[in-house]
């Protein structure tokens, strides 16, 4: 073989690259992302609860569509289980995204603020489970 770069496995020699220090207009490259220094409370069962209001989601929507009203149990149950999760979750979520915004800001001011608008679509979000949960406990 000719080249060392072929080999791959082998160290990389001071003659070859490491990649640009800097982009085309000479600044460094912005890091992919930013480590997460205090974890939220549900990030670890996010998963898990959102199979359980996906669960809910389909025992509700089921129960509605082949027949029953907003006040029977099997729509109730379901509706006010989901609801509550969903809306923790959607809560949990709002926390990371609301920090990871600040953490970016100094770093990229652009994905900062693009974290901003989606903390504020999680906030707005929020009013959906409330409502489905006020539908079902005035039925």
């Amino acid at each position: 073989m000719d080249h060392d770069e072929i080999l791959g496995a082998g160290p990389a020699l001071a003659r070859q690259g490491r990649g640009p220090a800097h982009d085309a207009q000479g600044r460094r490259p912005l890091p992919s992302r930013v480590p997460e220094t205090r974890p939220t409370p549900l990030q670890d069962a996010f998963i898990y609860l959102s199979l359980v209001v996906l669960v809910c989601g389909v025992a509700a929507i089921s129960a509605l569509e082949l027949g029953a009203s907003l006040g029977d149990p099997l729509v109730r149950l379901p509706v006010l289980v989901g609801g509550t999760i969903l809306a923790l979750v959607t809560s949990d979520a709002l926390l990371r995204v609301w920090r990871s915004a600040w953490a970016w800001l100094p770093i990229d001011r652009g994905r900062g603020l693009a974290r901003f608008v989606w903390a504020a679509v999680l906030a707005a979000s929020l009013i959906g489970p409330a409502g489905a949960v006020w539908l079902v406990l005035r039925a």
